[in-house]
């Protein structure tokens, strides 16, 4: 447990390094949402209903820009080598660095989240669903993209590819995380619990295909 601890923090050092991941994700899920206002226009109605579908494309977006070093930097040092030789199973080396990459990127996001939904004129009631869908969903980008990360890591700049990999299988938590937060007003309820047994899914199975990925990569 220590060891994997560990493991998260050194990669949560690395993430918040110049250079890192962290301020990448953060500038450009920013950005995003600060421009479709002004290519839309002032219509406070429009801009109220597509809050929830632009969110959540931004956060997409800006959660696949960090996946391609997952695993990159440690497979091009020898680190990864290293790590699935240890005593600690790969299984669990991938799902911490599964937490680590959240909360280096989902966390930020979903803390900026309120903050750009000001842009949008969001209705009131559809802030706390909003924070709550991104919650519950942004572990499942993360736990979808750690798996493309794991399938591409012996491949020199797979960033391409491994969004191409990605993007089909996030379309239900962008789906399910916009609906949550169109349908508010009653709570978004069927669109949650929908995202959170996906989200629920994809996290459970991730690090065993992430691992399975990796070692095919290794030839181990």
């Amino acid at each position: 447990m220590t060891a994997l601890w560990a493991l998260v923090v050194r990669d949560v050092r690395l993430a918040l390094r110049a250079g890192g991941g962290t301020l990448l994700a953060a500038a450009f899920f920013a950005t995003v949402a600060a421009l479709v206002p002004l290519g839309v226009g002032p219509d406070l109605q429009l801009l109220a209903r597509i809050a929830g579908g632009v969110l959540w494309v931004a956060a997409l977006l800006a959660t696949l820009l960090t996946l391609d070093r997952l695993f990159q930097v440690d497979f091009e040092d020898g680190s990864l080598d290293v790590l699935a030789l240890s005593p600690v199973t790969l299984e669990a080396i991938c799902a911490a660095k599964m937490a680590a990459h959240w909360l280096t990127t989902g966390l930020p996001l979903i803390l900026l989240a309120p903050v750009l939904a000001l842009l949008f004129n969001m209705n009131t009631e559809a802030y706390g669903v909003l924070l709550l869908s991104l919650g519950i969903g942004t572990p499942a980008l993360t736990a979808i993209g750690h798996i493309g990360a794991g399938i591409t890591v012996s491949l020199k700049r797979g960033g391409l590819i491994l969004s191409l990999l990605v993007l089909p299988l996030e379309v239900p938590i962008i789906i399910f995380g916009a609906a949550a937060v169109m349908n508010a007003a009653d709570g978004g309820q069927t669109a949650l619990l929908l995202l959170a047994a996906f989200s629920l899914g994809a996290v459970i199975l991730s690090p065993f295909a992430t691992a399975a990925a990796v070692r095919l990569n290794l030839g181990s």
